[in-house]
């Protein structure tokens, strides 16, 4: 059994610490919203009532945070967990946020000997909720080990990427192929569409062919054709535009400080923010499909 603490309890983070007390670890939570709270407590967890107070005699603290300003604000800041943790301590930050805070928080945590990972995961909320994430993990060799064992009690897949911020920059250019793959398959599709095709024989032909993709295989965008999928339930569960849209931007902004030309990434960016300035943010991401019937 493991001491572990974890700070930020929503969609993600809340499966995430119930699979850890699941695991058999002692699991101190924290988070703002009061019924996220009572919902780990009633499943095996200790409720803290402050990130501080959740951390003491952790020997391991996962943070599952909304952005890079959030985290930043947990480690960074003068009151900040990096300042009271002992060394050895392993920190492993789930949440997908810019690479510079990533490379920020582990460098302060070097500097305090504390082991530090950015472990960002996909998967969706019915990975989490299922313990089949994957982590896509930055730090050193050693860290990776030491957190290694306390990620597979919530994944299935578990990569070291490279050092401290390699896990956001996998990341972030996984979600923007994604994104162009959802884009362009929902293109394809209502093409077929507006010249008499039938969606899921259009469907099962290019999955049988050279244009066979995940969202094709797992997550077809049009109702109807694949249940079991948010398309099929009026776009309601997975995985949010809003999100997409947070990804999309991390990926560019990482391009254009790189000077890495992202000419797909740009445009598909621009249609998932289309998409969602019409009133879509939180419709899953596959609704996507709706932009090219509507537009």
């Amino acid at each position: 059994m493991t001491n572990i603490a974890f700070i930020g309890l929503g969609n993600m983070g809340g499966p995430m610490a119930i699979n850890l007390v699941k695991a058999g670890h002692r699991v101190t939570v924290f988070d703002l919203v009061p019924e996220a709270l009572s919902a780990l407590e009633a499943n095996g967890g200790i409720v803290a009532d402050s990130a501080q107070a959740a951390v003491v005699g952790a020997e391991v603290v996962i943070s599952m945070l909304p952005a890079g300003k959030h985290v930043a604000a947990l480690y960074l800041h003068d009151e900040g967990l990096l300042q009271l943790l002992p060394k050895g301590t392993l920190v492993v930050d789930s949440s997908t946020i810019d690479v510079a805070t990533a490379q920020a928080v582990g460098a302060k945590a070097a500097q305090a000997g504390i082991d530090f990972v950015d472990a960002p995961v996909s998967g969706g909320v019915s990975g989490a909720q299922a313990g089949t994430l994957s982590f896509i993990v930055g730090g050193t060799e050693g860290s990776f080990k030491s957190a290694k064992p306390v990620l597979e009690a919530m994944g299935k897949n578990i990569f070291h990427a490279g050092e401290a911020g390699a896990g956001q920059i996998a990341k972030m250019c996984n979600n923007m192929l994604l994104s162009i793959l959802m884009a362009g398959t929902a293109e394809a599709l209502q093409l077929g569409v507006d010249n008499g095709l039938d969606p899921k024989v259009l469907s099962d032909i290019m999955v049988k062919s050279s244009g066979r993709n995940w969202t094709l295989e797992i997550y077809n965008p049009v109702p109807g054709v694949m249940p079991n999928t948010p398309a099929s339930n009026d776009y309601q569960g997975g995985f949010m535009v809003d999100l997409m849209n947070k990804d999309l931007g991390l990926a560019l902004g990482a391009a254009h400080a790189g000077d890495s030309m992202v000419p797909m990434g740009e445009q598909s960016a621009a249609l998932f923010a289309a998409h969602g300035e019409q009133g879509n943010g939180r419709l899953d991401f596959s609704s996507i499909y709706q932009h090219y019937q509507k537009n």
